[in-house]
């Protein structure tokens, strides 16, 4: 063989191996990537108990789970740009001037329900609703009692989002009237204080939520459309993903679809949070899960493993641990 000829082939050789090992780090790269799940989501305590107990089982599967709590506007953004892959508070119909353009452009996937029965609208004290704030119409007559306020939640929430339409518009004469931001702490500390003084308030509120085991209060009728939803504010909320995702995540995809979160159960978990300061949402979880694993066992139907093992003992073992 001449020196020319074995330079080529030698070159060959070379180039083989350098595509071989550019091949299966390639593969590797895709492996790693389908490990990777990033949760978006709000500091709202029902979404932070889902998110969290999502990322918890799926970490103990082998996954790289992960969640950023930012606003629901971020949200979006996030799943649009590739910056985020699943999101499990879309409360529909409070979100679709928000969600339903990335919808549109099919940037990001509705996909499925994880709790039907919901509610979230406007609220007042029973002692306020008994005094005749019973409707949506009725604020503007009482407009003095209530210092012409309206009391929301986090900046760029849909909630207050409506509510500043509903401003801005002059729906139901509230032309006059202010939204005051704070967040979900601090707009429920605020409301607890005044219905220990007696004094009158409208303010966003939800269900599930401790709020209405611990709050002596009554949601208001007359949503519609175009505020809450025109059946007083009941909602759905979906589990959204990227476009895109449920490609490289058929495993993810399966236990997505296989969690569902009843309103019982959750009015359950924030009830323990509430009756103990020290526990953290993901820990109430925890603990609600040890003790209703029909629960987790149906997450899990069909699920395996990262690696492709069954995943209901992994995760029970793991469960074990905690």
């Amino acid at each position: 063989m001449n020196r020319t000829r074995k330079i080529t082939v030698i070159l060959l050789l070379a180039s083989f191996v350098l595509f071989s090992l550019a091949l299966t780090s390639c593969k590797k790269e895709a492996k790693d990537k389908g490990k990777i799940v990033r949760f978006a989501s709000v500091s709202w305590t029902g979404v932070t108990i889902k998110t969290g107990l999502a990322v918890e089982i799926l970490n103990s599967l082998g996954y790289e789970a992960s969640n950023t709590m930012v606003s629901v506007p971020i949200v979006y953004q996030a799943m649009d740009s590739d910056e985020a892959d699943v999101f499990l508070g879309n409360w529909m119909p409070s979100m679709e001037t928000i969600a339903n353009k990335y919808f549109d452009k099919g940037s990001v996937v509705k996909y499925i329900a994880n709790m039907s029965g919901a509610k979230y609208t406007l609220a007042v004290p029973a002692y306020a609703y008994d005094g005749g704030l019973k409707d949506f119409s009725d604020i503007e007559k009482f407009a003095d009692k209530l210092e012409y306020r309206i009391y929301g939640i986090e900046e760029g929430n849909d909630g207050n989002l409506i509510i500043e339409n509903m401003i801005k518009k002059n729906m139901f004469n509230l032309g006059k009237f202010k939204l005051i931001p704070s967040s979900e702490t601090g707009m429920l500390s605020e409301m607890k204080a005044f219905m220990g003084t007696g004094k009158w308030a409208v303010f966003l509120g939800w269900s599930p939520h401790s709020m209405n085991e611990v709050l002596d209060m009554k949601y208001l009728s007359g949503s519609t459309a175009e505020t809450f939803g025109d059946n007083d504010g009941t909602a759905i909320i979906y589990t959204n993903y990227r476009k895109g995702f449920e490609k490289g995540h058929p495993n993810v995809m399966k236990f997505l679809e296989n969690l569902k979160f009843p309103v019982p159960m959750m009015n359950q978990i924030m009830t323990m949070l509430h009756e103990n300061s020290k526990l953290k949402p993901k820990e109430a979880g925890i603990l609600w899960l040890k003790k209703h694993p029909e629960k987790y066992k149906e997450w899990l139907k069909d699920v395996t493993t990262f690696d492709g093992k069954p995943a209901l003992p992994v995760f029970e073992k793991h469960l074990s641990t905690l």
